[in-house]
């Protein structure tokens, strides 16, 4: 079993958690099934659920009905995965501005929790 770990900023809001907040229920619904199933497999977890994207960052990839939304994550110490932004996606790519953002925010949490 894995720890979900949402990414908190310096500023104590957690980018996901908002996110989460603000969908609807149906996709709220199933964004948290799918966090759960991370939380059980982790890193065996593969497509459809979940897509290694690049620098040690991957997607959690939902979709209901015809919307779709993804959360961006990574692995840490102690079989922690942080979760640190979602978006509901709109193009046939992850937008290059949600992996830089997510990266940004894996160096900021790398950095402030380097022990551990």
């Amino acid at each position: 079993m894995f720890n979900i770990v949402y990414y908190e900023k310096s500023d104590g809001t957690k980018p996901v958690a908002a996110f989460i907040k603000g969908l609807e229920p149906k996709m709220k619904t199933k964004v948290l099934r799918e966090i759960q199933l991370l939380k059980e497999f982790g890193n065996t977890l593969g497509e459809p659920h979940s897509k290694s994207l690049k620098n040690g960052l991957f997607e959690l990839r939902i979709k209901q009905g015809s919307n779709i939304s993804r959360v961006l994550y990574f692995f840490f110490v102690g079989n922690k995965i942080i979760l640190t932004n979602g978006f509901v996606k709109k193009e046939q790519k992850t937008p290059p501005s949600q992996i830089e953002l997510a990266a940004k925010y894996k160096a900021d949490y790398e950095r402030r929790h380097k022990n551990g």
